[in-house]
């Protein structure tokens, strides 16, 4: 659950801004929200975790914090706890709730994970990230999991543009095979696949990493640690940030504010 809410950020920032638009649910009017979206449905997790923390927040002082900040502030704690305390900043606060959420505004806006280096850049550059950052919060791939049909077609054999270490193509094979047609998930970083450290820019450079957005990085500079990290995410929060005139506090996250 805790690389879900990094993810969950992420995705989050990088449609709309960081607005909490990715948690609004479907309604009469809309009924394709942001989070029915292909790179979110049905594989984004982490919503009750933010409805959780929305209602207590809400008991003790309603209307002061947005769901958008509670989204970075979980994003941030999930950081924490994953690095096992060697990531820890302040994330700022201020955001507003957005209105609109769009699941047509995903894949033109999220980096897909078939992209290689060019299109992964100006989608970063697009939301004011460098290649630095770019390549920074791609470490976030030391966690979590991923669907082998996010991969498995441009990555494993018989691809003819894969540059994969062969014995870990082959490993992910027999973990993706299945007598059934189920799309089996892999862990992201084969080695610490529980902690968010460097190990990610080792694969990179090891050739062992699932997506080609992965690989597209083994020409960028892989010297980052984890202060560097917490730089990127603090610039990530910034993106697009609604302010009272062009947002709300909602009273619940899945759902704007009635008007009277």
């Amino acid at each position: 659950m805790k690389a879900g809410l990094i993810r969950l950020f992420f995705h989050d920032c990088f449609t709309r801004g960081c607005d909490a638009s990715i948690l609004l649910d479907p309604t009469s009017d809309n009924q394709q929200p942001e989070k029915f979206g292909i790179p979110n449905f049905p594989s984004m997790r982490g919503y009750e975790v933010i409805d959780a923390a929305k209602a207590e927040l809400e008991a003790k002082c309603p209307g002061k914090v947005s769901c958008a900040d509670i989204v970075a502030f979980a994003a941030r704690d999930a950081s924490y706890f994953l690095s096992g305390g060697g990531i820890n900043f302040d994330m700022p606060a201020g955001r507003y709730d957005g209105n609109v959420s769009l699941a047509s505004e995903t894949l033109p806006n999220l980096p897909p994970p078939f992209a290689g280096l060019q299109q992964l850049e100006k989608m970063f550059a697009d939301k004011g990230l460098d290649s630095f950052d770019m390549v920074t919060l791609s470490g976030a791939h030391s966690i979590g999991r991923s669907h082998c049909s996010s991969f498995s077609r441009d990555r494993l054999p018989p691809s003819a543009t894969s540059d994969m270490d062969p014995a870990f193509a082959a490993g992910l094979q027999a973990n993706c095979s299945s007598a059934n047609g189920a799309d089996n998930t892999v862990v992201e970083d084969h080695e610490t696949p529980d902690v968010l450290d460097n190990q990610y820019y080792q694969n990179v450079l090891d050739r062992k990493v699932l997506f080609t957005s992965d690989a597209a990085l083994t020409s960028k500079d892989m010297t980052n640690n984890l202060q560097k990290f917490e730089e990127a995410m603090v610039k990530m929060s910034r993106i697009e940030v609604k302010t009272a005139a062009t947002g709300e506090i909602r009273r619940t996250c899945r759902a704007v504010n009635s008007k009277p």
